[in-house]
């Protein structure tokens, strides 16, 4: 006989059954986000546990932060939190942490597993805990601010000199955020008519596209980097939620790592991220940037007028000075000239007795010379006369060897072509003709080679 069957339906229905028996409570559960949305109101959740977190946040190693080729996922689950429940577990899950749930975000939540004939299985969730999601996030701020220390660069941004004129800004913002618009407000209707150049490298500044966002648009700034001062990261207006992306440690170290002091006001009350402590200067808002540069180039300003005070004070006291010594040589220049004219008349006079005796023995000494000269010019030119016609001969003698008519009476000759001596038969070609030279006569040829 064939064993008895079930449908799926009520294989579903014995499913759901035995899981209701089974497990009619709800449960904390420790788990990572890999993917979060909302449609109509609910919210729909994918959880994940990885081989390198499978143990309670408090035993993780730190290493786990940065690890992402390791990890391994061992568990994966959906999850649905209804409406109803949604509408109170988000703010407050949101007012205690100052972000939204995305995915990566480890989360602790209280969940009763219900299974669906239609649907299947899900965990339903109830509840958040977000100080569970507090102490995770700390606990990774911590660890960044570790391996940023390790590395030496924790400190870099800090270790740089905001230049005197900081007028050259570029501006990482959203485009759209109000509190780019103030900023350049505040900073183009300052009271001291300070004017600033800003450029606007557009970056999104809420959600998980933060942070690559944000190094895209420093690379950007980094390409022509010769053109600006200062570096102004801003986010201003709108919730707090969702700021995790100014967390990250890619993001610290390309800020730590920039050639240009960087500026952050990124508009949030809780305590400061982790972008605020690696910068240059960290401020609240991004009207209180505009006022720190307005307020930096206010006391180099205020530096410049102290400093040409004090020239200026200095110069009169260094002219009263002078003035007075300018009077004491009006009175006594006129004598000290005289003195000075006595002194030098005489040792004119001296010089130019030495320098008449000096010329009469030199012209006496040349005159000497000159006698000399004029007594032996005549044996010289003599001498110089018979030597060069002596070389003459020789080379009239030498020029008779070579004529090239006694050659030919010795019994050469010489062959030519176009007017030219043939020195080497293989410059010869077919058909040319040559003329040959004997001591007596000429003959005319043919080449037939």
């Amino acid at each position: 006989m064939m064993e008895p069957t079930l449908s799926l339906y009520e294989l579903n229905m014995l499913v759901r059954e035995t899981l209701e028996a089974t497990m009619p409570t709800e449960y904390w559960v420790e788990a990572e986000l890999s993917e979060v949305r909302e449609s109509r109101g609910h919210c729909y959740m994918e959880l994940v546990q990885f081989q390198d977190n499978s143990l309670s946040s408090q035993q993780a190693t730190s290493d786990s932060l940065f690890s992402t080729t390791s990890r391994t996922p061992i568990a994966r689950a959906s999850a649905k939190c209804w409406r109803n429940t949604w509408m109170l577990v988000r703010p407050h899950f949101e007012r205690i942490t100052g972000q939204q749930l995305h995915s990566g975000l480890k989360v602790m939540l209280k969940v009763y597993a219900q299974f669906h004939e239609t649907y299947g299985f899900s965990w339903i969730v109830t509840d958040i805990n977000p100080e569970f999601t507090m102490g995770d996030m700390q606990r990774k701020r911590q660890e960044i601010i570790r391996q940023l220390k390790t590395e030496g660069v924790f400190d870099l941004q800090k270790e740089l000199c905001l230049p005197l004129f900081a007028q050259r800004i570029a501006v990482i913002s959203s485009a759209t955020a109000a509190g780019y618009e103030d900023f350049c407000n505040q900073l183009t209707n300052n009271e001291y008519g300070f004017v600033f150049h800003t450029e606007l490298f557009a970056a999104i500044m809420q959600g998980e596209e933060t942070e690559q966002s944000v190094i895209a648009a420093l690379d950007r700034i980094n390409n022509q980097i010769d053109d600006y001062d200062v570096v102004v990261i801003i986010r201003g207006g709108g919730a707090t939620a969702d700021l995790s992306g100014f967390d990250t440690l890619a993001l610290a170290e390309n800020v730590a790592n920039f050639p240009l002091p960087i500026i952050t006001g990124i508009g949030h009350e809780r305590d400061e991220s982790i972008l605020d402590m690696i910068s240059h200067t960290r401020v609240k808002t991004p009207t209180a940037a505009a006022s720190f540069l307005i307020s930096h180039l206010k006391e180099i300003l205020d530096t410049i007028e102290e400093i040409q005070q004090r020239i200026t004070h200095f110069t009169q006291q260094k002219l009263a000075t002078l003035n007075t010594q300018l009077s004491y040589l009006q009175e006594t220049l006129p004598r000290l000239f005289s003195n000075i004219k006595a002194r030098q008349e005489a040792r004119i006079d001296a010089l130019y007795n030495r320098a008449i005796h000096h010329a009469q023995l030199r012209l006496s000494a040349t005159h000497t010379h000159l006698a000399t000269l004029q007594a032996r010019l005549p044996m010289i030119i003599e001498k110089r006369m018979l030597s060069e016609q002596h070389k003459i001969a020789f080379l009239e003698e030498k020029a008779k060897n070579l004529d090239p008519a006694l050659q030919l009476k010795r019994g050469y000759s010489i062959t030519l072509k176009d007017g030219k001596a043939i020195r080497d038969a293989s410059s010869l070609k077919a058909e040319d003709i040559i003329k040959t030279h004997f001591a007596e006569g000429i003959i005319h040829s043919k080449v037939i080679k």
